[in-house]
């Protein structure tokens, strides 16, 4: 027995065919089209292909935006407008007659740990996600916090700096420590190249004094936010994701700026957080969608 998990991106839905194990059989993709007709057309045709090979147990959705797991809705904001404001449990349901479950894609994500990383006794963690942004997701009990508002996890509102010298000037963890900042801080001394994560830590390597000060600032920044998280929450484990957390460079500079920050704090900050990069990458999501799925419908 199967189930299909979707993973809705910025630019394309990642598709999967898995069982119940976490085990995928097949994994494809779907463009992002311009109309939501268009889109549901697309999902409705891939989902009936697959039924016709496939004994279907369900459908699990992973999605950006605030998602409501219990009416299907996702709200918020993403980089696909048209999918906001559709009930899409409902309408999947409708269409297919199975079980459907939608999940927030970092939600999804921190929940492929809980059910199917290599530390999935772990029940009480923090997982960030480091990309455009800082996302994340809370894990309490091997399930996740929503909060009242379906915001909880999102450190990267976190604010890390209050500048007394400009008016209301106020800056989050999104904006100092994330993988877009430290993208953005480098172009600022080289507009002419065309620079992303993988080649500020390349040129870092070469021993690149510009890139290896943007790195420690963006370190110190993700450092200080993890250290929040760890006394605000105190989770048995924060876990890294986005394409950066791939970098054991990246994992192993974010460990020894955080040790350095505590090392010169005072002796009460005893608390070492445990940092560990994701288990997953790219199956994250679909993973986690499944994870969702079967605690809904267990």
């Amino acid at each position: 027995m199967y189930y299909i998990c979707l993973d809705i991106g910025g630019t394309s839905v990642k598709t999967a065919v898995t069982d119940k194990n976490g085990n995928i059989y097949e994994q494809s993709s779907i463009n992002i089209p311009k109309t939501i007709y268009e889109f549901t057309k697309s999902i409705f045709e891939y989902i009936k292909n697959v039924k016709v090979r496939y004994s279907v147990l369900g459908i699990a959705v992973s999605a950006p935006g605030s998602v409501d797991c219990k009416t299907g809705i996702i709200g918020g904001v993403s980089a696909i407008p048209y999918i906001h404001g559709p009930n899409w449990k409902k309408n999947l349901n409708t269409e297919f007659s199975l079980p459907v479950s939608i999940e927030n894609d970092a939600n999804c994500a921190a929940l492929s740990e809980v059910y199917f990383g290599k530390y999935n006794f772990i029940k009480d963690m923090a997982f960030f996600v480091c990309g455009s942004g800082v996302g994340g997701a809370i894990v309490k009990d091997g399930r996740i916090h929503h909060g009242k508002h379906l915001h909880g996890g999102e450190f990267g509102f976190m604010f890390l700096d209050i500048s007394y010298s400009e008016k209301d000037r106020f800056r989050n963890l999104s904006e100092l420590g994330s993988t877009q900042a430290l993208v953005r801080k480098v172009k600022k001394i080289y507009p002419d190249k065309d620079m992303n994560g993988k080649m500020i830590f390349e040129a870092a390597e070469n021993g690149d004094e510009n890139c290896l000060k943007a790195i420690d600032e963006f370190y110190s920044a993700l450092a200080a936010g993890i250290i929040n998280v760890q006394y605000i929450y105190d989770p048995e484990m924060i876990f890294i994701g986005g394409a950066i957390s791939c970098n054991n460079t990246f994992i192993n500079g974010l460990n020894k700026k955080t040790n350095e920050i505590l090392d010169n704090l005072e002796n009460f900050y005893k608390i070492r957080p445990v940092i560990k990069p994701a288990t997953y990458r790219k199956d994250a999501n679909i993973l986690g969608a499944l994870a969702h799925h079967l605690q809904e419908y267990s």
